[in-house]
């Protein structure tokens, strides 16, 4: 069967030339005969052209050029079609490439497009709105939001404003639901993840699997800062989920467990980012997986 590759390119995601990348495109698609088309992403996330121009021009394959923040606006739009998606890695952390197999290197990752072996993965909701990656309440959210306002992109200015925050990081109230066990916690981040890390290897959830529908949500409590990175350290980091209880909820102060569906209500309206990207606080949050939800080309 003939490919045509749809590619959209994020013309802000990291630090990368987008003119070098356009010319790698054609360069390649050109040597392997295959048909294709290039796009930009648009700011205001508006793809409802795409499953009928996908239909109508008998397009194979969408390619998005971009960081986690990139995939959901696209992928929510042809979620259970037939259509292959793949990932050229320009963000930050690019954390649902990396879960996958796939390179930062553009070429090697051009490579796994190239030879076109795509598979389900799974995707999630947050009161109805789709996410790929990660989302979360609290401090990672707050250094999701500061890191927006930077003028420059990359690890470096992230990694200053997760320093920056963590030492004047607040804890907020939260309601939990899990499958209807109730509990109550004062939290300094709830983390809702389908990949295994926020980016550039920094695992938060060492069990997460992009197609075990499953969601893995860690909680870090109310403690010190010390005993934060010590617990998360001997936990997160151990990759040890937790049986979800009363007895857990209560001594342990990192939780972390796998659940199908999460609702979480925030009356302190704590921040909140989806992949990455800051989003509006809401007072209620109700969270579930959507299995094989897209078709991923990985290794």
């Amino acid at each position: 069967m003939s490919r045509k590759i749809l590619f959209f390119i994020n013309p802000i995601s990291g630090t990368k030339s987008k003119l070098s990348l356009e010319k790698k495109i054609i360069k390649k698609c050109e040597e392997k005969n295959i048909a294709f088309e290039i796009l930009f992403t648009s700011s205001d996330r508006n793809y409802d052209f795409l499953k009928e121009k996908i239909e109508r021009e008998k397009i194979s394959d969408v390619i998005i050029c971009g960081g986690d923040g990139s995939l959901s606006p696209i992928i929510s739009y042809i979620l259970k079609t037939e259509v292959n998606i793949g990932i050229l890695p320009l963000g930050s952390g690019n954390g649902l490439a990396r879960t996958a197999g796939i390179p930062k290197s553009i070429d090697k990752a051009f490579d796994i497009i190239l030879q076109g072996k795509a598979s389900y993965v799974d995707a999630f909701l947050i009161n109805n709105q789709v996410s790929c990656h990660v989302c979360g309440l609290g401090f990672d959210a707050m250094v999701a939001q500061e890191f927006s306002k930077q003028r420059k992109r990359g690890l470096s200015s992230y990694t200053r404003e997760t320093f920056k925050n963590f030492f004047a990081a607040k804890t907020y109230p939260f309601s939990i639901d899990i499958n209807r066990f109730l509990f109550n916690v004062e939290a300094f981040l709830i983390c809702i993840a389908n990949s295994n890390q926020f980016g550039n290897n920094f695992k938060i959830a060492p069990k997460a699997s992009l197609s075990d529908g499953l969601l893995d949500i860690i909680i870090i409590k109310k403690t010190s800062k010390f005993q934060v990175v010590l617990a998360f350290v001997k936990q997160i980091l151990a990759g040890k989920a937790i049986a979800v209880n009363e007895e857990a909820t209560y001594k342990k102060n990192v939780l972390y467990f796998q659940t199908n569906k999460i609702k979480i209500k925030n009356p302190d309206m704590a921040p909140l980012h989806i992949d990455g990207d800051p989003e509006e606080a809401v007072a209620e949050i109700s969270i579930e997986i959507l299995p094989s939800a897209y078709k991923l080309i990985q290794p």
